[in-house]
Parts: C-alpha cells; structure tokens; sequence
C-alpha cells in the first residue's frame, strides 16, 4: 500500500518548509526523492496504471516526469511532459505529441493548492488536448480538489495526507 511505503521510505519529513503553492508547511511529502528506488517507483506506477483511463498520459516537470515515464512504460501508453517554462532548447512547452481532441490524464506526485496540476491543464487545452483528471499520489488536502472541480478537472489521490499523519 502506498501510504505505508511512503511512511517506511521517510517520504514524509518535519521541520520547516516552503511549498510550490508558496505555503509555509511543518510537513514535506518527498515523492521525488522516494521514486528513485526503483521499487518504489513501480508501485507507484503500477497503482497509476490501474488508475488511468485516458490513452495518454502528461506530467508537470520535475516532480511528475519520472512517474510519468515510470507509468507509461507499466501501460505502454503514450506521454506528455509539460514544462513550466520555454527557457531553453526548442523552447516548446510541451515534449510529445497528440492531436487536439485528445484525452489526457496529468499525473502528480503531491498536490497542494491544485495551482501546478491547472497551468498544466491550461497549458494542454490551449493546445488542444481534452483534460479532465488528474491523478496524484498524495493530496495535501490544501484546497486543491475544489479549486480544480471548479476548472473542470477530477482529484483521484492515492492516498490523502490525512490518512498518513
């Protein structure tokens, strides 16, 4: 089960910490540092797998790429990176192909405010593609699965942060 790996790996940290969303938070979910053990990384994308209904997959840099990969080769489904800014290279920013119309579910590691798992959204729709779910493996329970219903997109989370504290 997720939340027991996440709690046996130390994912979970205290102390003082500043979130993406900008938040000041006493706890940390450190997906990225525990989806570099491989076994770690498989679990979450096998549970990803049986979670996924879209035919392609996407996910924000840093934190949800190597899931995205991770899953996408569990499913064989084909993905979608989605970077936060066109800072260098072909300056796209989106990294794979899909044609508009197309469904595709945004995986995340842990999700706040919702604000990232949107602008990524946004930046799929403007492009064309149909985004309605995002998958996540820890939701903060901070806001986010209100603020997206209200932007049209679903919070499926493998487990809440309430169920790990």
């Amino acid at each position: 089960m997720i939340k027991d790996t996440l709690l046996k790996c130390g994912a979970i940290k205290t102390g003082d910490f500043t979130l993406t969303s900008g938040k000041k938070s006493k706890y940390y979910v450190d997906i990225k540092e525990s989806a570099t053990d491989p076994a770690i990384l498989a679990e979450i994308a096998a549970k990803f797998a049986s979670l996924i209904k879209s035919e392609i997959i996407g996910g924000m840099e840093l934190g949800a790429v190597p899931l995205t990969v991770a899953t996408a080769l569990e499913t064989g489904k084909r993905y979608v990176i989605i970077r936060k800014e066109r800072s260098h290279g072909t300056k796209k920013l989106l990294i794979g192909t899909f044609k508009p119309g197309e469904i595709i579910d945004l995986l995340e590691d842990v999700v706040t405010t919702g604000g990232s798992v949107l602008k990524a959204a946004q930046t799929l729709r403007d492009a064309g593609a149909v985004v309605e779910r995002s998958i996540c493996v820890v939701d903060r329970e901070e806001g986010a699965w209100d603020m997206l219903k209200e932007n049209g997109i679903e919070l499926i989370s493998m487990v809440k942060i309430s169920e790990i504290l």
